[in-house]
């Protein structure tokens, strides 16, 4: 295993990355569905539950907890959006509000909370998700932050520059710290990434927004391999950080996020996608996170399809590690009328009817959640404490 701060060839970089997924995923149960969304796949696969089918939009995919949080747009505002994209696809919507049902649950499981509890989150869910198709007006409805939810958009209002500098780079020194995180570029990875920035798509993106000038010039100060993620580790990932401007007085930095997009494996309608990974990804993020997906674009590193953003302050991630059992239900709620916002806005109204028409129908005797969210989720559960188990046990065998 080569050490931590030493250059890598990418066959290097594979056994090491994925050592290091298999002890993430092995933290606890919570990380373990995180990081296991082929495991979600191979049960929608299998027929498991009658799940019923909504109007084919596109959905995040892999719609867990973590893949949602403050995200801004180019103008600095910011709001709760769906995060992550790496397999969103035109599909069936009640497939994101499974996946996010089973992360909550699996977080109620590991903050010790009763089962009663999973059954408030999904009776919130449900609740919250309904309420955004049974509207006949186009615009959607308020969602009232839960007070987890509050304090990470206070994170978010109060972010700046020196925020993100001080978590993701060596403070203000614009380096990006070796070690840890981060790997030295192969010759031929900076090299392509400095070819990518005399492109005019990836100038626009980087000199569009507030108190920027289109016209100034962009500069690579730095660059890196990213040990970033979990289920995405083993694929490309670089930070690149900016300098854009040359004049002290005008002189600002950013930070690039560039992302391998790989062949979506969440199960999805045939035809209507870009055949390009990264320009599904894309395509899939404006739809679904107006914010985050106009801060994107689909690029070629060494012949491989990979999406770049760049990372602003206020881009912060939900984390929930220890569920409130007082929060458990609000949470839920507000996260899945998030989602369904994300699925409605795609929506023509006939189809958000018939949609919320078959919402409201399968309830459960002993509760309002319909029986198929229930079941699903229940059995998801149940899947992912035992391949948990089975994962600790291969990750001890190996230590």
């Amino acid at each position: 295993m080569p050490k931590a701060d030493a250059p890598v060839s990418p066959r290097q970089r594979g056994p090491a990355l994925e050592s290091l997924r298999n002890q993430k995923m092995a933290r606890s149960a919570l990380d373990y569905v995180r990081g296991s969304p082929m495991q979600f796949y191979e049960w929608l696969e299998k027929g498991s539950a009658a799940i019923p089918q909504g109007p084919e939009v596109w959905i995040c995919g892999d719609c867990h907890v973590g893949n949602l949080g403050p995200v801004a747009n180019a103008d600095g505002r910011f709001k709760v959006e769906i995060r992550d994209f790496d397999q969103t696809v035109i599909g069936n919507p009640a497939h994101d509000l499974i996946r996010l049902g089973l992360s909550l649950a699996a977080a109620a499981v590991v903050s010790d909370l009763p089962g009663l509890t999973i059954a408030e989150i999904l009776e919130a869910m449900i609740a919250q998700y309904e309420a955004a198709f049974s509207a006949a007006s186009d615009k959607p409805g308020h969602l009232e932050e839960p007070k987890t939810i509050r304090k990470v958009n206070q994170r978010a209002a109060d972010a700046s520059w020196t925020t993100l500098a001080a978590e993701d780079m060596d403070g203000q020194n614009f380096k990006l710290p070796l070690g840890r995180s981060f790997w030295p570029l192969l010759v031929e990875e900076r090299r392509e990434i400095e070819r990518l920035f005399r492109s005019e798509e990836i100038q626009r993106l980087v000199t569009e927004g507030e108190g920027r000038d289109d016209d100034a010039d962009v500069r690579v100060i730095d660059a890196a391999y990213w040990k970033k993620g979990c289920s995405s580790l083993g694929y490309l990932r670089y930070a690149v950080l900016l300098q854009i401007g040359y004049k002290s007085d005008h002189r600002r930095h950013c930070l690039l996020d560039f992302k391998e997009a790989v062949r979506p494996r969440a199960p999805h309608a045939p035809g209507g996608m870009p055949r390009d990974y990264a320009r599904r990804v894309v395509t899939g993020a404006s739809h679904l996170s107006p914010f985050l997906g106009s801060r994107m674009q689909a690029v070629e590193i060494t012949g491989k399809p990979v999406f770049v953003r760049e990372l602003l302050p206020q881009d912060l991630k939900i984390e929930i590690h220890v569920l409130d059992r007082k929060e458990a239900a609000r949470v839920a709620g507000y996260l899945a009328g998030v989602v369904g916002e994300a699925h409605r806005r795609q929506m023509q109204r006939d189809d958000r009817r018939a949609w919320y028409k078959e919402l409201r129908r399968n309830r459960a005797k002993a509760l309002n959640a319909p029986s198929w969210l229930w079941r699903s989720v229940v059995d998801l559960l149940l899947e992912h404490q035992r391949g948990y188990l089975e994962h600790c046990r291969a990750v001890s065998s190996i230590a």
